[in-house]
């Protein structure tokens, strides 16, 4: 209850943080140029879009050994919703978009707090420094659990190349920002020395967290298709992107339905990012349903 509770707050925050509008969201994609034009007095149409996403989170963590130890720790973290929402600490999700004519800028926020615990969580190996890995049994690891936190920030300017009574279809470009804040607490029953066999080991009890910022610019692609005459459409969205990632990419899709100035979509999104073996997170994945409730003026 305390995890529903959680997330149905985050929907609230996203939703009362926003300003209701129409024309289009990230991943529900544009209405008709004739909707656009005939939505107000101004040309400008408005969107918000509080959502509530529920993905499996897949991350490859590359920790640094404790102080006194040249190294590191490969960690593999996997976790659903059944592994975390009990853990929830807070969420908050949502989109918003600004359209003029053919114009249009989008942004999209995701911040999770969540920790995974039990067999969610796995020490691969203790790498030293110029030393082959030494594996970590899962027998050993008496207790183990991460805490992942989240912060991604997309913003995109968008131009409507395709428009009909079938629907719309328009070209991305912009950015995209995620920080990255993971922890790990371990009970080990095990002590590994360091290759000289004196001095600080890894094991017993402790932790070892990382904090990483990456920024990629992206480029990419939404659609509307509708589905007859009765306001059932099918919402599609990718792009791909490089820089702090190499690289980064997303794909959404599913069903939609809009009735005037209000509209709800299912949909399922993946999103990831991969650094390579050199950065501390090394990849991160998240993907699952979404459901998305549209607001337009």
């Amino acid at each position: 209850m305390k995890a529903i509770a959680t997330l149905c707050g985050a929907v609230a925050f996203a939703g009362l943080t926003c300003s209701p509008a129409r024309a289009q969201t990230p991943y529900s994609a544009p209405v008709a140029e004739s909707q656009i034009q005939a939505a107000n007095g101004s040309g400008f149409v408005f969107n918000v879009a509080p959502y509530l996403w529920l993905p499996t989170a897949n991350a490859t963590l590359n920790y640094k050994l404790p102080p006194g130890l040249d190294g590191r720790v490969p960690t593999d973290v996997s976790a659903g919703p059944g592994d975390y929402l009990s853990h929830l600490n807070f969420a908050a999700m949502g989109a918003a978009d600004v359209r003029y004519g053919a114009f249009s800028l989008l942004t999209d926020f995701v911040y999770t707090n969540f920790s995974a615990t039990g067999g969610a969580s796995h020490i691969k190996s203790v790498d030293f420094l110029g030393q082959p890995a030494l594996p970590i049994s899962r027998d050993v690891q008496t207790g183990l659990g991460t805490t992942l936190k989240a912060t991604i920030w997309t913003l995109a300017g968008g131009y409507t190349v395709l428009n009909g009574d079938w629907g719309n279809v328009d070209v991305l470009v912009g950015l995209r920002g995620a920080q990255i804040n993971a922890r790990t607490n371990y009970s080990l029953a095990v002590s590994i020395t360091g290759p000289r066999g004196n001095g600080p080991s890894f094991g017993g009890t402790g932790y070892v967290g990382a904090i990483e910022n990456v920024w990629n610019g992206i480029a990419g692609v939404r659609a509307r298709i509708k589905i007859g005459d009765q306001g059932f459409y099918l919402p599609f969205y990718a792009d791909v992107g490089g820089g702090g990632s190499q690289p980064t990419w997303q794909i959404a899709g599913g069903v939609g339905y809009q009735t005037g100035w209000a509209g709800v979509s299912l949909t399922y999104r993946y999103l990831a990012f991969d650094q390579g073996s050199s950065r501390t997170v090394k990849n991160l994945s998240l993907g699952g349903p979404l459901l998305m409730a549209t607001f337009t003026f």
